[in-house]
């Protein structure tokens, strides 16, 4: 068992069923599960009879509240069928199962046409990368109309929707699959026709989305599906190597807890022993068993293989998104709750037992973040809605026996900042130090805490910088406003220290806290709210009343549309306004929708993320949140003198920091007054005795070879150049180069420097005509080149400007290792000169037997070519004035003198 039968390998595939609510999507897996043999018995969702809707609540309610597999055969491949919640108050759950899907099969209701929610999911596909297939149910409903509903497809979610319907011809499929890419394009061009692998392929990449079109509850379109996933259905290679993704925890009816996951490389065995990190301890575990399940019930098998979705007893570390093997932990899921409620237990209930059982059910529903706030001995709980709210008490109640009620509902809000700070912490009690400076700046809106390192390894170990990036990454970090969690913005660790015998790891911890703190305070904070994305459909008379209660929500909405017709076919019936409006404003805005519209409105809310809060003033007097007084998240640090530790507050501490600001020692002027003052010579080259301490530093001591009684020693300096005993052996004089570090140059010139805060292709675009120039005055071989190393899969470029040859590097190469390279390669030969004020380049290059030129060396010599191209056109004329003809050949100015005297005439013609 386990993957292999008859030594041929078994090929997997995971296929997820998403879907807005009441689309269809329970009853179409029914139907594919009835259709493939998996049962025997088409079950319905009003009866409660379902294969998938194994739980008693999903049976009562009629809608999926947990993620269910089945599994079936298709064909030759081994298909692992999940039904996903549709509910946007169970999106979380939905988001989790998406990282181990293969492809998705995404249903759309036929009746209503491509809803708020199912936009949401086609940005999650997008985001998680998932190969979709579209099914369009309930065709059998009146007014459904295929191309209609195609057209909606393409101008809503992709315009690469293509109808995969059996009835089309083939060649008309081919066309239309020609114009999603490329390559297909050629493909159709070159032999006539399409292959399934290579549709497969294109499917595979999310270049093509094949769209069916049917009834599940009729069985109509069902096989067609089935067909089209056995056909096109993406198979991925996986490698050879053990990895595994957890996407879920749940407990059996017995009580054991279950790990879900999907194997991505390799095999695992029962009671093999799995390795892993929590909360940055380190643990190990065996699987005691391995579950095939399939709705309510499973085949325990001894081995699984990759591509397999099973369940593993045994382990009790393991969180949702948790990546074992070669696997990392997968990123924090986009969809998050919006409220916190309060949790009120009976009098007679032990709260701290609550607490317990509650961090228990948080492992199966993560979104839950269970909080416990000492100060106030109260349990709080974040959910997405009303829904989930009801399903929550519940599960305590079937869980745990406790009848709980919950408090009014608050919104959740987050922080950030507008402002780029460096935050600085510092913790050296007695015989305890770590000192840590942290770049903060805003991130992108929806990117959470983005972690970075800029410390060079000679400031601070590789170890250190780890430990501190695990500290950023260990806890939410909570702003200075109102106390919520900080989000979107990219924290950079740009220095640090260690002492060699009193730094111990929890000091890094202290200290990288610390300094999160003090930059918070010193920055720009903004307060965030969640958003819902609303789709609101009501009658025509109503959009007025409607646009101005989104105005009052302080939200904003796009033009109303119109849908749908009356039986005459000239009057609009319904209207739909789509926008997006603070979620605190829009709560219970459903229920005034349906009483001013007498029932015949509809509202649609899908989480939109967070943005600026309309009314922060309000929200943080409210609060009243002081972060001096949060003993837990201390804003100071502490210093220590006299053999005693003392707290110093964030405002005085880069006073009393042991290390020079990164910001500053970034912003000190390299020149000034005492640069101008130097004589051109000077300016040239870095000076020498500098220029050899840092060799000496970096490359040791210089040595002196002796050569009869005479001594050769190497010089730094460009008027002492060494000579060969002997004969000499000039280099090569036909041909010279100069090599620019194009950034380098444009950073040191003041006025390339200030176009470049503006605009920095400008300012490439001013440097290459300048070397344009000197190129065409010099006659040298000019190459410039830019840095793009951190541009992610650049190949490099090499392209030739007018006269110059302009490099950009490739991915993870420096403008000074190409530059390196090239003067390696060049400087044996040719004359090779390197303008760049990077004294380190300046040193390497010398060795080479290239010449060095500063930035305002390059500067200078410009300045001089461009007075030598002006005073080489004056000295072509004698005097200030010009007259017509002196500058005209001898024989031609006479010919025009004559026709100026009147003594000949155009039509003579000049002479010759």
């Amino acid at each position: 068992m386990g993957g292999q039968e008859a030594g041929k390998v078994k090929k997997y595939m995971n296929v997820g069923l998403l879907a807005h609510v009441d689309a269809g999507k329970t009853t179409l897996a029914e139907a594919i599960l009835y259709q493939s043999g998996s049962i025997r018995r088409l079950g319905r969702v009003a009866h409660g009879t379902a294969a998938l809707d194994t739980h008693e609540l999903e049976r009562s309610r009629g809608i999926t509240i947990f993620s269910k597999q089945a599994r079936m055969t298709l064909k030759d491949l081994e298909v692992t069928l999940l039904d996903t919640p549709g509910h946007v108050d169970f999106s979380a759950e939905m988001e989790r199962t998406l990282q181990v899907l293969d492809c998705a099969v995404l249903i759309i209701s036929g009746a209503d046409g491509v809803q708020g929610h199912v936009r949401t999911l086609w940005r999650l596909l997008e985001r998680y990368q998932v190969p979709v297939v579209l099914f369009v149910n309930k065709m059998d409903q009146p007014g459904t109309d295929r191309e209609k509903l195609l057209q909606e497809l393409k101008e809503k979610l992709d315009e690469r929707c293509v109808d995969f319907s059996s009835d089309r011809k083939e060649d008309a499929l081919w066309e239309d699959l020609a114009v999603c890419r490329e390559s297909l394009l050629d493909a159709y061009l070159e032999q006539g026709s399409l292959t399934d692998g290579q549709i497969r392929e294109q499917i595979g990449e999310r270049a093509v989305f094949p769209c069916y079109f049917g009834s599940a509850l009729r069985l109509e379109g069902v096989d067609e599906l089935l067909a089209g996933l056995a056909c096109f259905g993406p198979v991925p290679a996986y490698p050879p190597e053990f990895g595994a993704r957890v996407y879920k925890i749940s407990r059996d009816a017995q009580g054991n807890r279950l790990t879900h996951l999907k194997l991505t490389g390799g095999s695992l065995k029962v009671k093999t022993l799995l390795k892993g990190t929590r909360e940055g301890e380190s643990w190990e575990e065996k699987a005691d068993q391995i579950r095939l399940y399939s709705g309510e019930s499973f085949q325990a098998v001894s081995e699984a293989s990759a591509g397999m979705i099973c369940a593993l007893t045994g382990l009790t570390q393991t969180r949702a998104g948790d990546g074992l093997g070669f696997e990392s932990r997968a990123s924090d899921p986009l969809l998050e709750p919006v409220l916190t409620y309060q949790l009120l237990l009976s009098p007679d209930c032990d709260v701290h037992g609550m607490l317990a059982k509650l961090r228990r059910l948080e492992e199966e529903l993560p979104e839950l973040h269970v909080v416990w706030k000492d100060a106030l001995g109260e349990i709080h709980v974040q959910v997405m809605g009303a829904v989930q709210l009801e399903i929550l008490k519940s599960l305590i109640w079937e869980r745990f026996g406790e009848a709980v009620e919950f408090g009014p509902g608050s919104i959740i809000y987050k922080e950030t900042i507008a402002s780029s700070v460096e935050g600085v912490g510092h913790f050296e009690p007695l015989r305890h130090y770590a000192e840590v400076h942290l770049l903060m700046e805003p991130g992108e809106p929806g990117s959470g805490v983005v972690l970075d390192t800029n410390c060079s390894e000679d400031v601070l170990d590789r170890n250190w910088q780890r430990l501190i990036l695990t500290h950023l990454a260990e806890r939410k970090h909570l702003g200075v406003l109102t106390g919520s969690e900080l989000t979107d913005v990219k924290i950079t660790l740009a220095s640090g220290k260690a002492h060699l015998k009193h730094t111990e790891g929890g000091d890094f911890r202290q200290a990288t806290y610390r300094a999160v703190r003090q930059g918070l305070c010193q920055a720009e904070s903004v307060l965030l709210e969640p958003f819902y994305e609303f789709r609101l459909e009501l009658p025509p008379d109503k959009v007025g009343r409607a646009m101005a209660d989104i105005q009052k929500m302080s939200g904003t909405f796009s033009e109303p549309e119109q849908e749908g017709r009356t039986k005459d076919g000239q009057m609009a019936e319904t209207a739909v306004l789509t926008g997006r409006a603070p979620v605190s404003a829009m709560g219970d805005y459903q229920g005034e929708v349906y009483a001013y519209t007498r029932g015949l409105g509809r509202l649609f809310c899908a989480p939109g993320g967070y943005g600026p809060c309309h009314n922060a003033s309000e929200v943080i007097a409210a609060s009243g949140y002081d972060p001096e007084q949060d003993v837990e998240n201390p804003t100071g640090s502490v210093f220590c003198t006299h053999g005693a530790g003392f707290y110093v507050p964030w405002n005085q501490v880069p006073d009393y920091m042991h290390l020079e600001s990164v910001r500053k020692a970034a912003e000190r002027p390299r020149g000034g007054q005492a640069f101008a003052r130097q004589s051109a010579a000077s300016r040239d080259f870095a000076d020498p005795k500098e220029l050899e301490e840092i060799f000496v530093r970096t490359y040791g001591p210089i040595r002196r070879d002796r050569q009869g009684v005479g001594r050769v020693e190497r010089s730094f300096c460009k008027e002492a150049e060494p000579r060969p005993v002997g004969k000499s052996v000039p280099k090569k004089p036909e041909k010279e180069y100069l090599l620019v570090d194009g950034y380098n140059i444009i950073f040191s010139w003041e006025d390339l420097k200030e176009l470049a805060a503006v605009n920095l292709e400008a300012a490439r675009g001013k440097l290459m005509d300048i070397l344009c120039n000197l190129q065409g005055y010099r006659k040298n071989t000019v190459i410039l080149v830019f840095d793009a190393y951190r541009v992610e899969g650049s190949k490099g470029s090499i392209s030739r400007y007018h006269n110059i040859h302009v490099v950009y590097t490739k991915e993870a190469e420096t403008a000074d290792q190409y530059i390196e390279k090239t003067v390696h390669e060049l400087g044996r030969q040719y004359e090779v000169t390197v303008a760049t004020s990077d004294a380190l380049e300046q040193v390497i290059i010398m060795g080479q037997g290239a010449k060095r030129m500063s930035a305002q060396g390059l500067l200078l010599e410009v300045q001089n070519v461009n007075a030598e191209i002006r005073d080489s056109f004056l000295s072509q004329y004698s005097g200030n004035k010009q007259y017509l003809l002196e500058n005209l050949p001898k024989e031609l100015a006479k010919f025009m003198e004559e026709i100026r005297l009147g003594k000949k005439n155009f039509e003579d013609g000049p002479p010759g």
